[in-house]
């Protein structure tokens, strides 16, 4: 068992030392519970330890939970892979979706939100650094037409980048994906590119938060610090 109210703590209080290391303000970096995988209940006692920020991996894990839970108990982001079939149902449930990793599904979700009367849906582009064969993304090739794309949108509100870099047992090893990353973010925020201005870095999980900190991260998306080993469901 893991004493979440703790652990949380304990995870608000390595991004703060992060990122007092880096130089940076700690209230500049947001914190995703990644709750995927786990129940209601444990969901539940993050949100009354203070955790305000949801992140789930599938849409319909995420329907049933946010029925039970509600809509505005917390805010609710997608940070998994969005296949185009569930991409109404996203556009229902979610605040903000990190995983856009191609024009046919960012013209997608915008045409839904005209559909469905969403004035606005926050999107983070997944980039893919590594060309890892089991994981999604964009190539670095394709996100000036994406990019282009999403700055004429009505609905969408291209607001950030997203990685996953290759798990390394030495966090370390990571930091050329991050520092990528920002350079390119960098690259499209003088271009005008994202809706916020400065676009938002959405890196760093459980084993190297601190590393992505340190190289610009806003978003962290960490979950196993917090809730302990997931539980899979058979």
């Amino acid at each position: 068992m893991t004493d979440i109210k703790q652990d949380l703590a304990a995870v608000r209080s390595r991004i703060d030392d992060s990122a007092r290391r880096a130089g940076r303000d700690p209230a500049d970096i947001k914190l995703v519970a990644v709750s995927k995988t786990h129940p209601v209940p444990v969901l539940l006692e993050a949100i009354a330890a203070g955790a305000n920020i949801l992140g789930e991996n599938k849409v319909q894990e995420a329907e049933a939970k946010i029925a039970e839970i509600g809509r505005d108990a917390a805010r609710w982001h997608l940070i998994g892979h969005l296949q185009s079939n569930k991409a109404r149902k996203a556009v229902q449930l979610f605040d903000v979706i990190h995983s856009v990793d191609s024009l046919e599904l960012a013209e997608r979700l915008e045409r839904i939100c005209i559909e469905e009367g969403r004035g606005e849906l926050s999107v983070f582009v997944h980039v893919d650094l590594a060309r890892e064969a089991t994981k999604s993304g964009i190539g670095v090739e394709d996100l000036p037409e994406l990019a282009a794309f999403l700055r004429g949108c009505k609905c969408l509100r291209f607001d950030g980048l997203m990685i996953l870099p290759p798990f390394f047992d030495d966090p370390e090893a990571t930091r050329p994906y991050f520092r990528r990353l920002r350079e390119i973010r960098d690259e499209l925020a003088q271009q005008g590119s994202f809706a916020n201005g400065r676009g938002e870095l959405s890196m760093g999980m459980s084993h190297d938060f601190e590393v992505a900190i340190e190289e610009g991260a806003t978003v962290v998306r960490v979950g196993t610090a917090i809730f302990g080993e997931r539980e899979y469901q058979r």
